[in-house]
């Protein structure tokens, strides 16, 4: 039986490959591959189109993104006439109930691919992000419907089904399945290419809660949530129109003119074994760079979600906690960027222990946070940790175990990582609640990278 790698032809002066055959073995050319264009007939590669859908595709994300719910918190609880407390809870039940349901959803990547399942996603969640503007009109419909003691527990269910929405559709099957369709298109520049999205991402992240802002006090909350629901809707159509989910639907192969037999990226950037979830799932690496993102995402969920307040404890003002995130954005670029280009070159669990060693550092500078140092500690954490973020969660995948079933092994990633992310803010608040302060958590995530740091030494690409 022939290898699966080898069952189709290159044309080297042109680096196409046979149209009628995958690289996993699979025939035929997907229907609607070429609506409403062959972009195999575009003079230029056609990957670099598809890397700026992509970005705008994790962009499109931001309101189902902690750093775009928690603009929204404050008007919630007065609309609703909850507490905070209650609110946090429906965030967090909303948000562990689609981690559950992201790992068998990534299925749908492998079968549909990223194009479809990226602007259906966005669809989706511009439809999530209307309802949730009329949340509290649809709470007190249902409301009158019940005993006034209901009242309450039918807000919680209404917004515990919004942020479920909220987080599956946007933070993660649309962030999923945009840069795993980037990642179709790049095999040896793929660490540029995330660079790319995550410099993107970076400033569009970091300038999403004062935009946010300004459409909240322009029109009101409802009417700031219906603004974006357009244009996240904008979006899906330009997802349907440009992006692209594989360069073999198309005839062409993953770098396109770009690809180079004797470019000297390290062995690992080379296509391997094809695995299956299940047979990921059975790997050490896989579990080692799976908690690293995880313990990442924890660590800076919790602080965003609790950074006045930990900045409170510390003596410190409101604005000297909300701008902290600019100055930690442009360390994040710097080390997006560098850490792109190196992850063509190193093993990646080099940079994995780069990111342990960011969540580290800023683990230790918020458990004694007081001074000017302790800011800068902070700074150079946030930036470390967001900076490899993207880098692992989206390179490894594919480097390791392939793209045939990138979907199902990146979805049930992402599913533990989406529920680090819920369990982050709790834990932080739980640590205050019991002792007045955040420095157990805080101390408990700098163990655990420690141990990160010390398991990564071993996290080589399965053979």
């Amino acid at each position: 039986m022939s290898d699966p790698m080898h069952r189709f032809e290159f044309d080297v002066i042109s680096n196409r490959m046979n149209p009628d055959k995958h690289n996993d073995g699979r025939s035929v050319r997907p229907r609607f591959a070429n609506f409403p264009f062959d972009p195999s007939a575009v003079p230029f590669f056609y990957g670099t189109v598809v890397l700026v859908c992509g970005t705008l595709g994790v962009l499109a994300s931001a309101p189902g993104q902690t750093v775009g719910v928690s603009v929204f918190t404050d008007f919630l609880i007065e609309a609703h006439q909850l507490s905070r407390s209650w609110i946090s809870f429906a965030y967090l039940s909303g948000t562990i109930g689609s981690a559950l349901l992201i790992s068998r959803a990534g299925r749908y990547y492998d079968r549909f691919g990223g194009r479809w399942v990226s602007a259906g996603s966005a669809a989706m969640l511009a439809i999530v992000l209307a309802a949730m503007s009329f949340s509290d009109e649809i709470a007190r419909a249902v409301a009158v419907l019940l005993p006034e003691n209901y009242r309450d527990g039918v807000s919680f269910s209404v917004l515990t089904l919004g942020f479920f929405a909220m987080r599956f559709f946007g933070q993660g099957m649309l962030t999923l399945s945009s840069r795993n369709m980037v990642l179709e298109w790049f095999e040896q520049r793929r660490g540029m290419a995330l660079a790319f999205i995550g410099i993107s991402i970076a400033f569009g992240f970091s300038i999403t809660p004062a935009c946010f802002e300004w459409l909240i006090q322009r029109g009101g909350w409802s009417w700031a949530w219906q603004t974006i629901a357009m244009l996240v809707g904008v979006f899906a159509l330009v997802a349907i129109c440009f992006a692209r989910s594989r360069p073999e639907d198309h005839g062409m192969v993953p770098d396109g003119p770009f690809a180079k037999e004797d470019r000297k990226t390290h062995a690992e950037t080379v296509s391997g074994r094809q695995f299956t979830l299940s047979e990921a799932r059975r790997t050490y690496s896989f579990w080692v760079f799976t908690f690293s993102v995880v313990l990442s995402g924890l660590i800076l969920t919790a602080f965003s979600f609790h950074v006045v307040s930990i900045f409170a404890d510390a003596g410190m003002s409101r604005a000297r906690a909300v701008a902290i995130f600019v100055p930690a954005a442009c360390v994040s670029v710097v080390v997006e960027f560098v850490g792109g280009w190196l992850s063509d070159f190193v093993k990646l669990k080099y940079l994995a222990m780069v990111q342990s060693l960011g969540s580290l550092i800023l683990a230790l500078s918020l458990a004694f946070l007081g001074d000017n140092v302790s800011i800068v500690f902070v700074v150079l954490g946030m930036g470390l940790m967001q900076g490899m973020f993207g880098i692992i969660s989206g390179v490894t995948w594919p480097r390791f175990y392939g793209r045939t079933h990138l979907g199902a092994i990146s979805g049930f990633s992402t599913s533990i990582v989406v529920a680090g992310t819920a369990i982050g803010p709790y834990l932080f608040s739980v640590a205050h609640d019991q002792v007045g302060v955040y420095r157990p958590a805080t101390l408990l995530c700098a163990v655990a990278a420690v141990v990160l740091i010390a398991a990564s030494w071993r996290a080589d690409r399965p053979a």
